[in-house]
């Protein structure tokens, strides 16, 4: 056993003990719920009046989510739509396919940002809003069980949020959609990668998945945005579905009381698990330091 390998077991021991690991040993919990008030205001924040929610898609594709944290996604709680099963989100990354599959139709908006396929299994939240300021803001990250063997082909997942029937899912300061085939680590993994500095890779086909978390890949946070809205109503419609076929999940994580018409703090970086346990180890030195400086001092 090399001198780290022992190093991180004993570590892992130890802080164990002493419940610094307490996190990593849960998984983003999920609620599921198809109420579209529900799942609004578990997203709402200031600035903004949402009336007329709407929601279509199977009741197991939605719902609510806390201890994302501990997942490594980057934000907290808020809502999750999904192509499939919700449920199946929570880690540790056990399998490569991961699929729920809810033979509901597709969604044409959804249609219309691939070429030369049909979508399945669509998942939708709409609604009509008005923004205090004009402007409006929200934090999510986009995952999936596409990665990292479709990447960079034709068949991948897709999803959208459309203001006023127009995409604002973008990549920051483009006008280039958030997608699979835009976001990635290569395929094969290193590979041709597009844009991977946006992109955390837990596929378990390619090294130990680093994060508790089913989905085989997943985005930085991203924060879509919208300035300059005419005063009055303004229509959103949060969607997402399987491409090409009905296997697969993919879904997206909408952070909670981020939805507001001012823009929203700064998020932590998606933590993996022995990012974790390197803070826990250099947390538990520092403990042991400062008791060796008491007893220099008592002495």
């Amino acid at each position: 056993m090399n001198s780290l390998t022992q190093f991180l077991k004993q570590s892992a021991f130890t802080l164990l003990g002493l419940g610094i690991l307490t996190a990593p040993a849960h998984a983003v919990n999920i609620i599921t719920t198809s109420d579209a008030n529900v799942l609004v205001n578990s997203i709402l924040g200031s600035g903004i009046t949402v009336s007329n929610a709407t929601y279509n898609g199977a009741s197991i594709a939605s719902g609510t989510f806390t201890d994302g944290f501990s997942s490594g996604i980057g934000i907290d709680t808020g809502i999750i739509l999904t192509s499939g099963n919700a449920t199946l989100a929570p880690g540790p990354n056990t399998q490569d396919d991961a699929t729920g599959s809810n033979g509901l139709p597709g969604d044409a908006d959804l249609d219309s940002l691939i070429s030369g396929f049909n979508t399945f299994d669509a998942n939708t939240l709409q609604f009509d809003f008005t923004s205090a300021t004009g402007d409006l803001f929200f934090n999510y990250v986009f995952a999936s069980e596409e990665y990292n063997e479709f990447a960079n082909t034709a068949f991948n997942d897709v999803f959208g949020f459309f203001l006023d029937g127009v995409n604002i899912a973008l990549l920051p300061g483009t006008t280039t959609p958030v997608s699979i085939n835009n976001v990635n680590g290569g395929n094969p993994l290193g590979i041709n990668a597009q844009n991977p500095q946006f992109f955390n890779n837990n596929d378990p086909s390619d090294g130990s998945p680093s994060f508790n978390l089913q989905y085989d890949g997943f985005t930085k946070v991203f924060a879509a945005s919208a300035k300059g809205l005419s005063a009055g109503n303004h229509t959103l419609k949060l969607a997402i579905a399987d491409a090409g076929d009905n296997v697969l999940d993919s879904a997206v994580f909408i952070q909670g009381g981020t939805f507001s018409s001012e823009p929203p703090k700064s998020v932590p970086e998606p933590t993996t698990m022995l990012g974790i346990l390197a803070f826990g180890a250099f947390s538990l030195n520092t403990l042991n330091k400062r008791k060796q400086s008491k007893a220099t001092v008592k002495a």
